[in-house]
């Protein structure tokens, strides 16, 4: 199955439970797997788990991770008086009481008021409860991004595809050109001859030794074997269901050598031009295998 490295993926939790989850998941291509997490330090000890299951869900790509998290929770807050505190502002207040010979009331109310006597601290989180929340989360937004890939894949499955189709057609056309090359060859070496040499009779036996020198030096066929052979190799690869970024990689390589012999031993403007034509569209087909699993 072709897939995309590049794809997002987002899941939020309600506040049913009291904890609300984020999850932002985005990828790009990468020769490996690279997992990048960002998440609340008090949830850190939880990495790993987290890693664990992105690596079962992925193969290749520059993964980033956002993960965000609040607490609607009242059993994770706890009330706490400083009373040492409170009996030093009490102290303070009576004594201004007195001092100024007023007759106003010191209450509770007013002292609980003041700063630092009454504080809300939160209690360290349950990082089994986070976990039973945070992994479905993730896994959902993994499914996502999944679900992406294979879409994007899809489309540059054909477009691969079409591209493979055309440089085969290409490769039709240099074959029928080759098989031109050795009477054209002729051909033009008797007119040349002719116009050097007019009074002189043509050794037809050299003529044709010359002719068959050019033809072997010029020779195509085992290359357009191989070229050929390559272009079916990317489309059972296409249909394959596994990773096969890095096997299409391999394959392109490959016929991308393959034309530039054929490039190499071109006699002929029009196979040339015909080679320039299938590398440039190699090239496309390579940009597009970068971006597959």
């Amino acid at each position: 199955m072709v897939k995309s490295m590049t794809s997002f993926g987002r899941a939020q939790s309600d506040k049913n439970s009291g904890m609300v989850f984020s999850i932002e998941m985005k990828s790009v291509n990468h020769r490996y797997l690279d997992i990048n997490i960002r998440m609340p330090k008090t949830m850190l000890s939880l990495e790993e788990k987290i890693r664990g299951l992105i690596n079962s869900k992925l193969n290749r790509g520059k993964v980033d991770v956002f993960i965000n998290y609040k607490s609607y929770s009242k059993e994770n807050i706890e009330p706490t008086v400083d009373i040492k505190l409170a009996k030093k502002y009490y102290d303070c207040l009576k004594l201004i009481q007195e001092e100024l010979d007023l007759v106003d009331d010191i209450t509770t109310t007013k002292i609980s008021r003041l700063p630092d006597v009454l504080t809300l601290i939160e209690k360290e989180e349950n990082l089994e409860e986070i976990l039973k929340e945070l992994l479905p989360l993730i896994e959902n937004s993994l499914d996502l991004m999944n679900d992406m890939r294979i879409r994007e894949g899809e489309k540059l499955k054909n477009d691969i595809l079409m591209k493979i189709d055309a440089i085969e057609k290409f490769v039709i056309e240099i074959e029928k050109l080759a098989e031109k090359i050795p009477k054209n060859y002729k051909q033009k070496l008797e007119e040349r001859l002719s116009e050097l040499l007019s009074d002189v009779d043509l050794d037809e036996s050299r003529i044709a030794q010359e002719v068959a020198i050019l033809s072997d030096k010029a020779a195509v066929d085992e290359e357009i074997v191989r070229l050929k052979s390559h272009l079916n190799q990317v489309r059972q690869t296409l249909g394959l269901q596994e990773p096969i970024g890095r096997k299409l990689d391999f394959i392109i390589q490959e016929m991308n050598r393959e034309a530039n012999t054929i490039g190499s031993k071109s006699v002929d403007i029009c196979m040339t031009n015909i080679v320039i034509d299938i590398k440039n569209t190699i090239e496309k087909i390579r940009e597009q295998v970068q971006n597959i699993e």
